[in-house]
């Protein structure tokens, strides 16, 4: 079902989601989960909350990569230049319009969970503007 929804183009519901993180959720581990990229909206933090309550467990860390608007979109720009270059193809969404329409979005709908993690005291930032092994090394010690 997910990849039919997502060849069509279109976003999985947070039912689909939350479904898919309830199954892996339920089968458990013993190393626990990352999230990358999940919960996006208020709705399915509090549908996550009610999840790790239900299953037993809890949420250690929230990681909130910061960034610079402009940075990233220069950064997205140039990964697009950088796989054209290479013979590759850029992904459609990967120029400067289609970005900004991914922040506003991300400003309407997920910074606010920047504010509800840091209320319940699980938020830690990180410099994303760092080189990959520095931001890689600052997330592992916060893992770790």
């Amino acid at each position: 079902i997910v990849a039919d929804v997502m060849d069509r183009g279109e976003l999985v519901t947070d039912e689909i989601v939350i479904g898919l993180i309830r199954e892996k959720l339920e089968e458990g581990s013993t190393g626990g989960f990352i999230f990358d990229g999940f919960p996006r909206t208020l709705a399915q933090a509090d549908a996550l909350g009610d999840l790790l309550q239900e299953t037993g467990q809890s949420l250690d860390k929230v990681i909130e990569l910061r960034v610079d608007d402009e940075v990233l979109v220069t950064r997205i720009v140039n990964r697009a230049r950088e796989a054209v270059a290479a013979g590759g193809t850029a992904r459609a969404d990967d120029n400067e319009e289609s970005l900004k329409i991914r922040l506003m979005e991300y400003y309407k709908k997920t910074s606010p969970l920047i504010g509800y993690y840091h209320a319940k005291g699980n938020l830690t930032a990180v410099d994303g503007l760092g080189d990959i092994a520095t931001v890689k090394a600052e997330i592992a010690a916060l893992l770790g």
